[in-house]
């Protein structure tokens, strides 16, 4: 590299990977939700945004027809002249590979925009259709395909070219919208579409091909530092650009390594904004640090933060230099850092690095990024830190906290964690220690920070048990370091689940009402004593199958909860998790309880079969069942549906492998209580007598409310049409049946015979006794047991 008549040696590539560039990959992202609000713009709502534009055509529309045609001439040239000066500009400054991605966008951009349901269309601008030049202009100006290769080659070749004539050209291009409405006419939809489609092209030609922009200004960061007195010999790239900054160790004069610079591109900039968004979202105010204004201003906080660290002895570097570069980069350089690395074999260097994090703490400062890495030991065996990107002055207790608890993870991978707890124990004490130990989990700490250490996850596991018997606690409590918790965040899918669920059963609402002027309300309030009983059946059969391991009351109130999240969920997936979280609070392993829960789903279903064939008996022909029989291409479709699940488990060996470590263990404890259940006959009549229960409790509910509005019907037809209808129409994708349930319930009934006038109020009663009422008193039961930590 030849830098004011000096050749200065670089070592190494300075090139970004093309994979890791942000600033392109959210350009992107934002043409193509431009283009999609496009596209939806022009499909709902075109109408209305062509008569705002005749309105404000028709104000601001002043010209002349004659002074029309000029403006409009002297733009067409232009536009039609902008492609070919940008091909120049590009041929001129011999940037070949630039110059194919010019040749592509502009292809791709025509393309995407000339594929018809017959073919590729070609443009049809016929040159000699008249004698005047705006004829051919319009023909050329209106056709979408143009104005998507200008749109495609501007974003292709802006980063290669001057900031003010990138701008220029954008400006010019836009300007179609305000004179479209200057000459008082409508701009075209199929321009706003074309303009898109050209950007949207462009973005992913540059993805591919690669930003001229992030090109390095090594020659500017030469002459930064010599303004500085740091006069460079040569560069040895240390670390390639990427997901972090280019590192290189710069030499001065003949020998050595003297002085390392950091650049931070383009890139860097567009990724630690996400990052930092991210973190925003996600955490509490008082465990992220505050935005930074620009990149700039970052890398400035940084080099502020060495300064303040240096000035306590703890700073493993000092700072040489800070400078903005051309092209929106940065230059960060400091010295060589000192000392050693941490050595796992010395356990003293944990005492020291607990000494230093106790310095940082005295003077209420964080440095957030407690890495192996960027920790070195002094000739004095003091600990020093570098790296301070999310270091803080004036740092929150959370951010201490954070720190302590880093400092342990680390410390333990290093040195084990009897030693790491003792260290902190010895520095910060036991309440502090224990105070820190609440953030000794994956959310809390960093995501960088446990990839620096193998097997973080159990060696979390280790330090919060060492420091539980080091200070004699019995339990930890999780921080919550998010701005929602899981339980908070489930609790919102599913109430937002349950408006979407008891939208159509709003809408029956005045149906309903109009019919409950006809309703014997004595029958209906036994409908509801009846369907509370069924909570106490299938508590039973929980508390059973559990082996007594959870209290019964607390079993009962959980499953108004259940009924909340099975209804607010397809399948019924809520209720089952629901009910195998309850259990495992309960004190239960999770292959237990998720056997229980299977084993009472297992006698559930042979009950419900069981009383399905007695009442089937018992109704005799008068039932005729054939009408609730699937067609034989239904059957063949779920048996072919079966049959290919159960392909897919033998021979793709992931699943296979999740059948014997997951599944075949499950099975292998229902099994065991399967037989235990043989030996022990009360246990089993239990669990029989509570699943029974639920499915004619359900059963004699619709019963009930058949008779509140009149009856007609015998309770054996009822039970009959509640099974084999609840049974079908729990197989539809809306949570809890909605929907599929009332119409599967009210054709079955009118297929014996009930009118429509009775069975149409009946279900819906039966739906708001068995359905909707514990649904709404499960939303704040559901809460109450996560407040009492029972799920």
């Amino acid at each position: 590299m030849l830098v004011d008549g000096r050749d200065i040696p670089v070592t190494g590539s300075v090139l970004q990977p093309l994979t890791r560039r942000t600033s392109d990959i959210l350009r992107v992202v934002t043409a193509t939700i431009v283009l999609g609000a496009i596209v939806v713009g022009s499909l709902v709502t075109r109408n209305e945004w062509t008569a705002l534009e005749r309105s404000i055509s028709d104000i601001v529309g002043v010209l002349t027809p004659s002074q029309s045609d000029a403006v409009y001439l002297v733009y067409g040239v232009a536009i039609l002249a902008l492609p070919f000066t940008v091909l120049a500009g590009l041929v001129a400054a011999r940037r070949w590979r630039l110059l194919a991605g010019y040749a592509a966008a502009a292809v791709v951009a025509a393309l995407a925009l000339s594929v018809s349901g017959s073919g590729i269309s070609a443009p049809k601008w016929h040159v000699d259709e008249s004698t005047r030049l705006d004829t051919l202009l319009s023909q050329i100006l209106d056709d979408p395909r143009w104005i998507a290769i200008v749109a495609a080659v501007i974003t292709v070749s802006g980063p290669a070219l001057p900031i003010r004539w990138k701008r220029t050209w954008w400006v010019l291009l836009l300007a179609f919208v305000p004179i479209h409405l200057l000459i008082s006419t409508v701009v075209p939809a199929r321009s706003l579409l074309g303009l898109a489609v050209g950007w949207l092209a462009g973005s992913l030609v540059i993805w591919v091909v690669g930003t001229p922009g992030l090109e390095v200004p090594l020659a500017e960061a030469v002459r930064a530092l010599k303004r500085r007195g740091v006069d460079i010999a040569g560069f040895v790239v240390l670390r390639p650009a990427g997901s972090g900054p280019l590192v290189l160790s710069g030499r001065i004069g003949p020998v050595g390594h003297d002085v390392v610079v950091e650049l931070f591109g383009p890139n860097q900039r567009s990724r630690g904004a996400l990052r930092l968004l991210r973190r925003l979202v996600t955490l509490r105010s008082s465990e992220s640090p505050p935005l930074h204004a620009s990149q700039r201003r970052a890398v400035e906080h940084r080099a502020l933060m060495g300064i303040a660290l240096n000035d306590l002895g703890v700073a493993a570097c000092v700072p040489t230099a800070v400078s903005a570069l051309e092209r929106g980069w940065v230059l960060y350089a400091h010295s060589v850092p000192r000392g050693r690395r941490v050595d796992p074999e010395r356990p003293e260097d944990a005492h020291a690095l607990w000494r230093t994090l106790g310095v940082l703490r005295s003077r209420q400062i964080s440095h957030g990024d407690l890495r192996v890495d960027d920790i070195r030991i002094d000739e004095d065996g003091s600990a020093l830190l570098g790296g301070f990107d999310t270091a803080e002055l004036g740092a929150s207790q959370a951010q201490l906290h954070s720190d302590a608890a880093q400092l342990m993870l680390t410390t333990a991978s290093l040195y084990g964690p009897d030693v790491a707890v003792d260290a902190a124990i010895e520095r910060l004490g036991p309440a502090d220690v224990l105070t820190a130990s609440r953030r000794l989990t994956p959310s809390a700490i960093p995501t960088r920070v446990r990839r620096a250490v193998r097997d973080a996850k159990g060696v979390l596991t280790a330090t919060r048990d060492t420091v539980l018997a080091r200070t004699g606690t019995s339990a930890i409590a999780t921080e919550q370091v998010t701005r929602f918790s899981r339980n908070q965040i489930v609790q919102l899918v599913l109430l937002i689940a349950l408006v979407y669920v008891a939208y159509p059963f709003i809408s029956q609402v005045p149906t309903f009402a109009s019919e409950l002027a006809s309703i014997d309300w004595w029958w209906a309030l036994l409908g509801l004593v009846i369907s509370a009983a069924t909570y106490f059946g299938a508590a039973a059969a929980l508390w059973a199958c559990a082996s007594g391991a959870v209290g019964f009351l607390n079993t009962t109130i959980m499953q108004v909860a259940n009924t909340f999240a099975a209804t607010t969920t397809p399948a019924g997936v809520g209720g089952l998790a629901l009910s195998v979280r309850f259990l495992q609070k309960g004190g239960l392993t999770l292959t237990r309880s998720t056997a229980a829960v299977a084993l009472q789903q297992l006698v559930q279903v042979i009950s419900h079969v069981t009383l399905l064939v007695v009442f089937s008996v018992a109704a005799g022909q008068s039932a005729d069942l054939s009408r609730f029989v699937p067609s034989a291409t239904i059957l063949y479709l779920i048996a072919g549906v079966a049959f290919g699940a159960l392909g897919a488990f033998l021979f793709v060996p992931t699943l296979r492998r999740f059948l014997r470590t997951a599944v075949r263990p499950q099975l292998a404890e229902v099994y065991s209580d399967l037989s235990e259940l043989v030996r022990r006959p009360a246990r089993f009549t239990v669990i029989v007598l509570g699943c029974a229960a639920t499915t004619l409790g359900a059963a004699f509910a619709l019963w009930v409310s058949i008779e509140a509005f009149g009856g007609g019907t015998t309770f054996i037809t009822v039970t009959i049409v509640t099974m084999i209808g609840g049974t079908l129409a729990s197989a539809a994708p809306t949570p809890g049946g909605i929907g599929a349930v009332e119409a599967a319930l009210i054709g079955g009934l009118a297929a014996f015979g009930l009118p429509a006038t009775i069975a149409v109020p009946s279900v819906l009663l039966y739906r708001v006794l068995t359905c909707w009422i514990p649904v709404f008193l499960g939303w704040p039961i559901m809460r109450w047991l996560a407040r009492k930590d029972m799920i």
